[in-house]
């Protein structure tokens, strides 16, 4: 089934459209559902989904925005826009994003029944054509493409000369690419496909660095590829590494890849040490790989810090517990407190917890309502302010869909 996912901030559309669409007979699964596109962009990706239906104007991060990020980090995303302002700014912006469906409020049943069967056309077509461009690649491997390939290549040799990666430099801009830059970070990618399998894993990864505008190069390697990423800062690179790592473990072609690594070496600032990234990546890789086959992870450290020895996702939780009632928080906030980019916390963060930062933040704000329930006399929707929701009709969805059981059903069963 193709799989949906809503975001809008007034409760009463969102079961309007949950509840009066017939999702799985017409072929759709409505996999989740956020008020804000703060809180729904890592469910996105967390839930593989499809399509977004998403209304424009939302506190925190507005529909405009969250379309920004999901053409930025998950391209393969369809988006549907809703909006009740008929505002032509509105809908030339949305074009200038990519999104090919504006739908005004109210929107009828068949109206959105088209909309989302034109998405999952344009879904099945976008697949068509990242296979064209596998055999493309395939076909262009005597020209140009197996020439870069080589060249990028031959920076993660164990060793080399100086002056040939002067030279190298010189002829990747020829071929058309300039690769200087003030940082470099390299991922060693690793993934068990072979054969047509592994070619089409290594052309979506070409294709997502396409998409980078230039800030990050893929080559191939003898068990999965590898990615060089560009930065005029420390900062500006490793926020590049790891979106594109979380957005390569996403990508539909990688779904099936159970042992999926992603290892993200050392920042440095010379393009002469970008062997010195390699190697540092590839020791992550190791070291990982050493009890056992790998599963589907990402690992990292940079010159900054910041990796899995350093507690700082111990330090984010506290932060968490700290700040949990406020309804503004978000990952920045958290990364900001940590001193990392929110790319490498979350990543990281998934990766100690085996949750999101976004299920994390949810399952602690239930659990203190849980605690509020049962220890006092406040109402419902007092509660909800106090654990960080304004929305005290969300707050009671959140809480069942979580406990099975609505804020009051929990009360009474524990007073009982």
């Amino acid at each position: 089934m193709t799989k949906v996912f809503l975001v809008d901030d007034e409760i009463a559309i969102r079961e309007s459209l949950r509840n009066s669409f017939p999702w799985e007979e017409k072929g759709y699964q409505l996999v989740g559902e956020a008020p804000d596109g703060e809180m729904a962009l890592p469910m996105i990706r967390d839930l593989n989904a499809d399509i977004l239906l998403t209304d424009i104007r939302m506190p925190f991060m507005d529909g405009m925005k969250l379309c920004e990020e999901v053409q930025r980090t998950m391209p393969w995303v369809e988006r549907i826009i809703l909006s009740g302002y008929d505002d032509f700014d509105y809908a030339r912006k949305a074009i200038s994003l990519g999104v090919r469906e504006y739908l005004l409020k109210p929107v009828t049943a068949k109206e959105l029944e088209a909309a989302l069967e034109r998405a999952r056309n344009q879904i099945a077509e976008k697949k068509r054509e990242r296979e064209n461009l596998s055999h493309l690649r395939q076909r262009l491997s005597t020209g140009n493409a197996f020439m870069k390939d080589k060249l990028l290549a031959s920076l993660f040799t164990e060793e080399g000369d100086p002056a040939d990666d002067d030279a190298l430099m010189r002829q990747m801009r020829d071929l058309g690419t300039n690769l200087a830059a003030g940082c470099y970070i390299v991922l060693d990618i690793h993934f068990g496909a072979e054969g047509d399998r592994r070619m089409a894993c290594r052309s979506a990864l070409a294709g997502l660095a396409e998409m980078s505008g230039g800030t990050v190069f893929v080559c191939s390697a003898a068990k999965g590829a590898r990615a060089l990423v560009l930065g005029d800062r420390a900062e500006d690179a490793e926020e590049r590494a790891y979106s594109f790592a979380n957005s390569a473990m996403h990508l539909p072609e990688m779904e099936n890849e159970e042992h999926l690594l992603i290892a993200i070496g050392e920042t440095v600032d010379d393009y002469h040490e970008i062997r010195k990234s390699m190697k540092s990546a590839r020791h992550l890789r190791h070291l990982q790989t050493a009890d056992g086959p790998a599963s589907r992870c990402i690992i990292g450290g940079s010159a900054r810090g910041g990796g899995y020895g350093d507690g700082a996702v111990s330090r984010a939780r506290l932060y968490l517990e700290e700040h949990f009632s406020d309804p503004n928080l978000m990952l920045q906030d958290a990364a900001e407190a940590v001193h990392l980019s929110q790319s490498h916390l979350s990543t990281i963060f998934t990766q100690e917890t085996g949750m999101t930062f976004t299920q994390y933040l949810t399952a602690l704000r239930i659990a203190k309502a849980k605690e509020l329930l049962e220890n006092s006399e406040k109402r419902s929707s007092q509660i909800a302010l106090d654990v960080g929701y304004n929305d005290a009709h969300y707050f009671s969805y959140l809480f069942k869909k979580n406990t099975g059981v609505t804020p009051g059903e929990y009360r009474k069963e524990k007073q009982a």
